[in-house]
Order: C-alpha cells, then sequence, then structure tokens
C-alpha cells in the first residue's frame, strides 16, 4: 500500500527541510530539538479532571510521574501506567502530554506518565529499574489517587513500548496477575536494527535507521546487553502466561518487523493478541495525531482496549 496523503505531504515537507541528524545534533541539542516541534502536530490538547506531577521513592529511586485522572469517582478506577519513546535518549513527560489526556479521557483510565532516566547519561538498565519501580509504586499507592491496583494495564510507545513490554514480563515473573492488558505502540523489541523493515525505510521515513543505531549505541553499555531480554524483549524466552495485548505498527516504519515479531511471538505461546497495522503510515504517527488522522484513529483504538480489559 501507498503512503497515506497526509502521511505523504507530511513526509515531503519533512524531508525538504534541513534537519540535522540526531546523532550528529547529541543528545542535549535532540531533546531540545524534539521539545521544539511544532505544537500543532500532536494529539489535540483535552481538559481532564486533574493532573498531578508526583516524584515517587521506589527501590531506592526517586521517579517522576504525572498522574491523569478522568473524572472524580466515588469508586476506585482503572490505572494504564504509560511509558513515552524516544529511542531511551529523548523524550518528556510534557512531549507527550496530550496524548496521554486523550488516552485518559477516551478510555476512562487514570493514566500514570513516568518520566524515566535517560541514556546516554543513565546507561541500560537504568530505564527499566525505573519503569518497573514505577509499577511496584502504583501497585503499593494506587488508592492514593484513587486507582484500583488490582486493575491495571501497561503501556508506551516506541522505546515505552520495550519498557512496557519488560515491565508486563517481570511482573508475570513475580506473580503479579493484577496487570489485565498491554498496549504497545510501535515497539522496539529487537536487539539489533537489521530487520527488512530497518533496511527499507532506513532513510526518509522520519525516524532513520542512523537514528536506532545512535540510540542502541547510546543506550547499552557493551553489546553483552543486547542478549538481555530486559534491552529486546522479542528475546525472552517464555512469553507464557501474558495479559491480552495490542500491538500498533506502522507500515512505512522502521520497527515494523519487530513489532510484528512480537506479536507473532505472542500468539505462539497462546497469547490474546490483537495486531493492528496502519499500513501507510510511519513512525511515530500517533504523537502527530494533530496532522495525521489515523493517529487519531489509533488513539481511539488503544482506548477501546483499555475499557474493554479494565472497565469491569
Amino acid at each position: 500500500m501507498p503512503l497515506h496523503p497526509q502521511a505523504k505531504a507530511f513526509l515531503d515537507v519533512i524531508n525538504a527541510s534541513d534537519r540535522t541528524p540526531m546523532r550528529a545534533l547529541g543528545a542535549e541539542k535532540a531533546r531540545e530539538s524534539y521539545a521544539a516541534r511544532p505544537k500543532h502536530f500532536a494529539p489535540q490538547w483535552v481538559d481532564v479532571f486533574s493532573v498531578e506531577n508526583r516524584v515517587v521513592e521506589q527501590n531506592n529511586l526517586s521517579i517522576p510521574i504525572r498522574i491523569y485522572s478522568p473524572k472524580q469517582s466515588q469508586t476506585l478506577l482503572p490505572v494504564c501506567i504509560f511509558y513515552h519513546g524516544g529511542g531511551m535518549v529523548i523524550g518528556t513527560l510534557d512531549g507527550y502530554d496530550t496524548l496521554c489526556r486523550q488516552i485518559c479521557v477516551q478510555s476512562d483510565c487514570i493514566i500514570v506518565s513516568v518520566d524515566y532516566r535517560l541514556a546516554p547519561e543513565h546507561k541500560f538498565p537504568a530505564a527499566i529499574d525505573d519503569a518497573y519501580g514505577a509499577l511496584l509504586w502504583v501497585l503499593q499507592q494506587a488508592e492514593t489517587f484513587g486507582g484500583d491496583k488490582n486493575n491495571i494495564a501497561i503501556s508506551g510507545d516506541s522505546a515505552g513500548g520495550s519498557l512496557a513490554a519488560v515491565v508486563t514480563i517481570l511482573a508475570r515473573d513475580q506473580g503479579i496477575s493484577n496487570i489485565k492488558c498491554q498496549v504497545l505502540i510501535y515497539p522496539a523489541t529487537a536487539s539489533h536494527a537489521d530487520s527488512s523493515s530497518h533496511l527499507a525505510f532506513a532513510k526518509g521515513y522520519f525516524l532513520e535507521r542512523d537514528t536506532v543505531l545512535w540510540f542502541h549505541e547510546s543506550y547499552i553499555v557493551s553489546d553483552k546487553d543486547r542478549e538481555d531480554f530486559r534491552y529486546a524483549p522479542l528475546i525472552a524466552k517464555e512469553l507464557t502466561y501474558l495479559p491480552p495485548t495490542l500491538i500498533i505498527v506502522a507500515g512505512y516504519d522502521t520497527l515494523r518487523d519487530e513489532g510484528v515479531a512480537y506479536a507473532n511471538r505472542l500468539t505462539a505461546s497462546g497469547i490474546d493478541v490483537s495486531l493492528q497495522e496502519y499500513p501507510g503510515m510511519f513512525h511515530p504517527f500517533v504523537s502527530l495525531a494533530g496532522v495525521l488522522d489515523e493517529g487519531k484513529e489509533a488513539i481511539s483504538a488503544v482506548a477501546k482496549t483499555l475499557r474493554k480489559f479494565t472497565q469491569k
């Protein structure tokens, strides 16, 4: 399928601009560039009942989070923990604010957005330590913000999708049965950027292969880290006994194949998986829902999945 007309128009403008590759910018300036993206690209801002910033303490870690509540309720509400994307190098709570607001309102879930530590300042496994620590804190403290500790969903996009997948595996291994579903939006799951989609869409489709390679290099301490499932959940030995899963992939995404491969492994392990491909889209179309209609559709699909598995 060809690029969706909206996607093509967007990429034509981006590719005609004088963009400096992220590797050349370095982490600090890449973060500044990411933060300076036009606001109208993002999902539309919507009001929620409350937004609260906290810094939570767990396992000797201080983890900033942002809690979005959809409504005042006499009963405890489901909680969806969200991990943002950015290759473990960029990404912020503010950068994902409108997406979290949309998911919150559409799903009727409390959203806990996690500001995990970033590379290269904090190497593997710092991000996963923070991500899992946030889950443990939610399980202990959910009622303090109106959440139901027995009704948890795990979600994330791109690198955050990787964190979500790993956190869900770790929770299973620790006997945590409170997780009702996981939502993985074009997740990074593989140890290497060498799949067919990485090669086919290496340049010209927003997330370029060289950027992915730079993300990998920035996060790992050594190549041995690539052999750890916490780095690449696709290589986990066991994927049984995991919750129902929604995986969203884009047809023109370098990460497409590893998202599909993870869905296939989960399915082969007996997991209830919904793989939804947007064949005319590119990475990260969901975060560009302000200008890409299929980004809006994907957000609605995320919310529908959360409602299906968390609403009693």
